[in-house]
């Protein structure tokens, strides 16, 4: 049982930690707190089905990027060059459009 209970709060920290990596990544951690739980709260509450496929396409797209990037940057590291942090730059924009 304690080995369930172990596991159970390792998965949840790393959830927590890929969490916080996302927002920074996305560049969202540059927002008040306010205001990056109120986005996710209209995320939650949104329904409109054109608006969830154009944040998927947006999302699909970012999380392609990122991993172009970050085989680039193996690749340059492999060569001698400096590795790629991976850090993704907040594209701007209106959060509630696709």
């Amino acid at each position: 049982m304690k080995a369930l209970r172990e596991r159970a709060h390792l998965l949840k920290t790393r959830k927590v930690q890929q969490l916080g990596d996302l927002v920074i990544a996305t560049g969202a951690d540059t927002l008040p707190v306010e205001q990056l739980a109120g986005a996710l709260l209209v995320a939650l509450e949104t329904k409109d089905a054109v608006v969830l496929k154009g944040w998927n396409e947006r999302g699909d797209a970012f999380f392609q990027s990122r991993t172009r990037r970050t085989a680039r940057g193996n690749r340059d590291n492999a060569r001698g060059a400096s590795p790629d942090d991976g850090s993704a730059k907040p594209t701007g924009g209106d959060a509630g459009t696709p």
